[in-house]
């Protein structure tokens, strides 16, 4: 008897890990670190709990992970350095040019990805998945795999919700307050700028529709199915992981589809190497990191903008740690070069006292989450805008690219070093971003789950969904009403010009018929 009651003991416990383990894709093909890192560490901590993660990817690990396979698209690497050789020119283009520059390669990205000898076996394989993940960044085309594997999809962000995402869950963002992407504006927008955040969003959202859709709608065809249109794909995702929070991020409308994980990526601080811990330990003034992140190089600026940056760093007590790629000869005392940094690591140590960086979300979010200042130096995508908002809240001094100089970095470090307000302010602002009630790994766990749970979890979608953009927009209501309008007053108008004529053919009829009579 009792060795029946351990069998059946034994066999409900198999049962119901079972019932819990799920199988899971994840596709993030993106060959930049900081769009892997987010949903890598997700794929880790679904394997932990006992899920299978497939990750399509371009960075297969070297040590093998229990519960987690790559799917290696490493080839998408070589595609990625000729475009990192661009990116420093795209703070040159206009508007039009930067999206166009960004559809196309995210079009050549995809294209490299579906023709992946692996991804090919995978599609062709008869493995069958629960949920599928994807790294969202203007790759539609791709969800057209949760069509495939007849699975929903769930799109996690390593930034903000913006107009690249919005419309796909009707997600409400009014021009008002809420700024579009890629530019300067921040929430408090005076007329004339609420004009040009219309304008901006119209350029993006013509170019997305009339450029940017057609061509991932003829990749989905491609590679994946004829026999269904991209857009009821597009508009049947279930659930979106944004990496944003109200410590780091505008507090904007998020519809129940959209989840808020900002600071998922942070991991807890790790041991520094030997060298780097003894350079930073013995920077009694303290120290400041300069890193333009893992997109851009330091050794691509022009020289004469090293040179200036140099002469800035010899003119202050504080140490400097500059991620760079190459040697650079005639080092200040105070400067020390690597070719790599453990970014988090060296911003979670106490002597820190400033971080100069290119803005990058991942890098702000990074920087809030530790209480340390920022100098921007934005380049290109949604950096301009991500200083622009954290001047605006207090913690940060941006410098153009083209501005940047000996004299203007001095000025801005001056600022940010002397004038308490910016690590006070900062400091606040990573209060908020520990106070949650459940972390942010937690909450993308719970999410994912509900949603392999709930079938698609079609309870979260908002209606707006199955409205066109400018029903969405109230677009026919406004040009119903204004005909409406126009057409009343139009019928007030022939009344009163004939009441009028009337009246005054009755006046001239009367004068005649008096001077007649006279």
């Amino acid at each position: 008897m009792k060795n029946y009651v351990v069998f059946v003991f034994v066999l409900a416990i198999i049962f119901i890990n079972e019932t819990q383990t799920s199988e899971i894709l994840v596709v993030a093909p993106m060959p930049s670190y900081s769009h892997f890192s987010i949903p890598f560490k997700l794929s880790k901590e679904l394997a932990k709990r006992g899920h299978k993660v497939t990750c399509i990817n371009p960075y297969p690990q070297k040590a093998p992970i229990k519960n987690y396979v790559d799917i290696s698209v490493t080839e998408n690497i070589e595609v990625m350095e000729e475009i990192r050789k661009q990116l420093f020119d795209m703070n040159k283009f206009g508007v039009i040019e930067n999206l166009t520059f960004i559809f196309d390669m995210i079009k050549l990205l995809v294209d490299r990805t579906m023709t992946n000898k692996n991804v090919q076996d995978l599609l062709k394989s008869d493995k069958k998945f629960d949920v599928v993940i994807i790294e969202d960044f203007l790759n539609e085309a791709m969800f057209g795999l949760g069509y495939h594997y007849k699975a929903p999809v769930i799109l996690i962000s390593a930034t903000t919700t913006s107009d690249m995402s919005n419309y796909i869950f009707a997600n409400p963002a009014p021009a008002s307050y809420v700024p579009g992407m890629g530019g300067t504006l921040t929430k408090c927008m005076n007329f004339w700028q609420r004009i040009e955040n219309v304008l901006t969003k119209s350029v993006f959202y013509g170019l997305l529709h009339l450029y940017h859709l057609p061509q991932q709608r003829e990749l989905f065809h491609k590679y994946i199915s004829n026999d269904t249109d991209l857009d009821s794909i597009i508009y049947n995702t279930s659930l979106m992981l944004t990496n944003s929070h109200v410590s780091v991020s505008d507090a904007v409308p998020h519809v129940p589809s959209i989840i808020e994980i900002g600071g998922f990526h942070v991991n807890p601080p790790k041991k520094l190497p030997e060298d780097l811990q003894k350079f930073l330990d013995n920077a009694t003034e303290g120290f400041i990191l300069f890193s333009m992140g893992s997109n851009l190089k330091s050794d691509d600026l022009k020289p004469e903008v090293r040179d200036g940056i140099l002469k800035a760093f010899s003119k202050i007590k504080e140490k400097v740690l500059w991620k760079f790629e190459n040697d650079l000869p005639n080092l200040p005392s105070n400067v020390k070069i690597m070719k790599w940094i453990p970014q988090q690591d060296v911003l979670a140590h106490p002597n820190i006292r400033a971080f100069i960086s290119h803005g990058g979300f991942l890098s702000t979010v990074e920087a809030v989450y530790h209480g340390v200042p920022i100098v921007g130096i934005p380049v290109f995508g949604d950096q301009k805008y991500n200083i622009a908002t954290a001047e605006q809240d207090g913690y940060a001094i941006g410098i153009q690219l083209n501005d940047l100089s000996e004299e203007t970095l001095t000025r801005a470090l001056n600022e940010v070093l002397i004038n308490q307000k910016y690590r006070n302010v900062v400091k606040q602002r990573s209060t908020l971003m520990h106070d949650r009630p459940m972390t942010p790994v937690e909450t993308a766990i719970y999410w994912v789950e509900h949603v392999i749970r709930h079938k698609g979890a079609p309870h979260l979608k908002s209606s707006g969904v199955d409205l066109k953009w400018y029903q969405r927009e109230m677009i026919d209501v406004v040009v119903f009403l204004i005909l409406v309008v126009s057409l009343i007053l139009i019928t007030i108008l022939v009344i009163v010009k004939k009441l009028l004529q009337f009246v005054f053919s009755k006046s001239k009829k009367n004068v005649s018929n008096k001077k007649k009579s006279q």
